[in-house]
């Protein structure tokens, strides 16, 4: 997983299915992963705890699903380059995330 998450991230995610009836417009995002090599980006809304995450994921679509930290682990780029999380990013509404089209999450 090469330390993706903090124990306070950890700690601080919901559990899967706990916001689950929560609106979309109050939903939030509390990590952004990236690939510095490319736009594909992930943001982890709720956790398992061990490994499943649900959240936001922007690639060749924009969408929310579920995702492995097990394999955004496992990918490399470019001169050996993994996954990384974005350390100044805080947590933030779905709705507030400016995706890579300019575009915004519609609640």
């Amino acid at each position: 997983m090469r330390g993706l998450l903090t124990k306070q991230l950890r700690n601080q995610i919901p559990k899967l299915y706990k916001t689950e009836g929560v609106p979309l417009s109050d939903k939030v995002a509390f990590v952004k992963l990236f690939l510095p090599w490319s736009s594909w980006k992930w943001y982890i809304m709720e956790y398992d705890g061990s490994d499943l995450c649900f959240g936001l994921v922007i690639g060749h679509e924009t969408e929310f699903g579920y995702f492995s930290l097990k394999e955004l682990g496992q990918l490399e780029g470019e001169y050996g380059l993994p996954v990384e999380r974005d350390v100044n990013f805080r947590p933030t509404l779905v709705q507030d995330l400016e995706l890579h089209n300019q575009q915004r999450v519609a609640a």
